[in-house]
């Protein structure tokens, strides 16, 4: 019998999706000897979840396409990010839903000024910072935990009473987030990233709607959402690649560049067939920039 994701949810556990999306990265490092995203706190950081039943499913040799996709997001967003620390100067990183990514603890670019505030649930909050500390992993002084549920409060007053600066350009990480969360809190925090100054940019995943994709796709995505919604998880938003882009363009972005995962997998890992195991399963990857006020380019 192969096992499932939905045979392992625990009461009383951490987010089903920070687990879940922990444990993807660390298997990526050991199975996969981090090929498409090298991450050396992944397998500490996990920690005795290493050993949970759900995050064993990770390590299964026949998630390797997942693994894939998970990988491949991280490294697209932090190749971006890279970039607009060198090209546009950008000094502010703001990491949404960041469960246990690992990014603030093996940050590149902290010896030239870049801050990184990781905004999350105080309950997932507080989770990291027992996971850190058993994992003898040390939290960086350009890091601020910005404690902040997306469906119940401000992203604005969260980030500024964090110390976060609305006058200045950043970067936003928004990873494993959109699906989970309703059409006004998508609107709400797309409209305030739009609302920052030229240069700012976001990189987040999202799924396009179980219309849209083939009976077999469309019939595992009805599952999934099924049993996401049981374990109080349950899939919010999806978008079409097309409108989402012109969604974005009306909240303010003036350029947007959106790749599946199958694209990605294809960019990352050439030799692996996670490429075309990921073919038509809906998952995307948007990269958007804010415009500048007088109409000149965002980079």
């Amino acid at each position: 019998m192969t096992t499932t994701w939905e045979d392992f949810m625990q009461v009383g556990q951490p987010s089903l999706t920070a687990r879940g999306a922990a444990a993807l990265r660390a298997a990526h490092q050991e199975l996969d000897g981090g090929v498409v995203f090298a991450d050396p706190f992944a397998v500490a950081i996990l920690g005795d979840y290493a050993d949970d039943p759900l995050c064993a499913v990770a390590f299964e040799p026949g998630r390797e396409p997942l693994r894939v996709s998970v990988a491949a997001r991280s490294r697209c967003a932090e190749d971006a990010l890279a970039d607009a620390v060198r090209e546009r100067a950008v000094r502010q990183v703001v990491v949404l839903g960041a469960g246990l990514d690992t990014f603030a603890y093996r940050n590149p670019h902290a010896a030239s000024g870049v801050r990184v505030f990781e905004v999350d649930h105080p309950a997932t909050h507080e989770w990291k910072r027992r996971q850190l500390l058993e994992a003898g992993i040390a939290v960086p002084d350009a890091l601020t935990f910005a404690p902040i549920d997306f469906e119940e409060s401000d992203l604005a007053e969260g980030l500024a009473a964090a110390g976060f600066d609305a006058g200045r350009p950043a970067f936003f990480m928004c990873l494993g987030v959109v699906p989970y969360l309703t059409a006004e809190a998508v609107a709400a925090t797309f409209g305030f990233i739009a609302s920052l100054p030229a240069g700012t940019e976001v990189v987040f995943d999202y799924g396009e709607p179980a219309s849209a994709l083939s009976p077999e796709q469309r019939a595992l995505h009805e599952r999934r959402a099924e049993w996401a919604a049981r374990q109080g998880e349950p899939f919010h938003s999806s978008f079409v690649p097309a409108e989402l882009a012109d969604r974005l363009r009306s909240w303010g972005f003036a350029e947007t560049v959106d790749a599946s995962f199958s694209e990605l997998a294809r960019r990352y890992a050439p030799d692996s067939a996670a490429a075309e195991a990921l073919r038509d399963t809906g998952g995307h990857v948007m990269r958007a920039w804010v415009q500048d006020r007088e109409g000149g380019p965002a980079r």
